[in-house]
């Protein structure tokens, strides 16, 4: 019996000094989708950097964003609580929504960091202190300290300012957008950002709203040059449904080319695509509220100079159509264990994490 726990305990050991040994993981973008992906990532790897967009405008953080001009908390203490080690009580006390009185609607972690944004003077310290409270693997970092906005430009010329307001106009007019930026323009990215991607192993873009989550970033100063000189491994990670309000009818190589277009360049090795077979019911409730299966047009791609690796991803015993973490984390280290090996002792590490020894 002690011998059994002395295997156990090394095994445990080993586990760790994998991951401790494992990629430096950049995950840019925002929303649920960053969120899902970290919740996997931190099984792989503990040298995660999360770049969390901050044009969010709706709900609590809204409301939090037009009352004290901070940055919106949301989409942060959603990626904070993805990669905390913190117990399950705590994680509760964050996610309480009030139902009642002057804070009904509000979220007590959105509070929270409000109340440290106060005390640290900057919202950037704000969430480094969060960082430490919650013991997260690797680290959560807003893109900008700047206040940004987003603003649409659509094709008939009108100019739609704030991120929830471009979402409306383009699901009630179904006008196409044909120019996409951040006001202030001059809005530049935290060093600590600019210095994670360039030292990554791994950047990857998505899963998250095209126009919402994951082009915002981009937009930011020096983050689009920055993926671009890194020599990351490049990842992109196609959602699987079109949303309604932004990208209808797109296929995948219309997400590929506009994180392009808004990156100044070639920003995609490999695309990552859901190969699970999905209930017709299912597809059918999505495309009663506008949504459908994203194509994946192959040969377009791959004349993009984009490789493409499909998986399947999709969560299991869902009522909706989204990316399982565990599934999409180990997916995305299996294709970068293929397309760029680590050699030597990394290797097996990343070998024995993924279970292939």
């Amino acid at each position: 019996m002690e011998i059994y726990k002395d295997i156990e305990f090394s095994k445990k050991d080993a586990l760790g000094a994998a991951r401790a040994a494992g990629r430096k993981v950049v995950a840019i973008g925002g929303g649920t989708g960053l969120s899902a992906l970290l919740l996997g990532l931190k099984e792989y790897t503990d040298n995660i950097t999360a770049v969390v967009t901050v044009t969010d405008d709706g709900g609590g953080s809204g409301m939090i964003r037009q009352e004290f001009g901070v940055l919106p908390p949301g989409d942060i203490r959603n990626c904070l609580l993805a990669l905390a080690n913190t117990s399950s009580m705590m994680r509760d006390v964050l996610n309480y929504r009030f139902t009642e009185g002057s804070f009904k609607g509000q979220n007590f972690g959105n509070l929270f960091l409000l109340t440290l944004n106060q005390i640290c003077g900057s919202f950037d310290r704000a969430v480094a202190n969060m960082n430490e409270i919650l013991a997260v693997t690797g680290r959560v970092l807003p893109v900008t300290n700047t206040n940004v906005n987003l603003r649409a430009r659509f094709e008939d010329g009108s100019i739609v300012t704030g991120e929830t307001s471009i979402t409306a106009k383009k699901r009630d007019t179904h006008l196409n957008i044909s120019q996409i930026d951040i006001i202030p323009k001059a809005a530049v990215a935290l060093d600590s950002v600019i210095e994670a991607i360039e030292e990554a192993d791994l950047v990857i873009l998505g899963p998250g709203s095209l126009y919402t989550s994951v082009i915002p970033n981009l937009l930011v100063g020096n983050v689009a040059s920055a993926v671009q000189r890194s020599s990351a491994f490049k990842v992109y990670v196609q959602n699987i449904m079109t949303q309604d309000g932004e990208t209808e009818n797109f296929t995948a190589s219309q997400h590929i080319a506009e994180i392009n277009r808004y990156g100044h360049g070639h920003l995609v090795d490999v695309c990552l695509y859901n190969t699970a077979n999905i209930g017709r019911n299912l597809l059918s409730a999505y495309e009663r509220e506008n949504s459908t299966l994203v194509e994946i047009d192959k040969k377009v791609i791959e004349d993009m100079g984009v490789r493409l690796f499909g998986a399947e991803v999709l969560a299991r015993d869902s009522m909706l159509i989204r990316h399982d973490p565990l599934r999409l984390a180990y997916n995305i280290m299996l294709m970068a264990n293929i397309m760029v090996p680590r050699k030597g002792l990394l290797q097996r590490y990343d070998e024995m994490l993924l279970g292939r020894e």
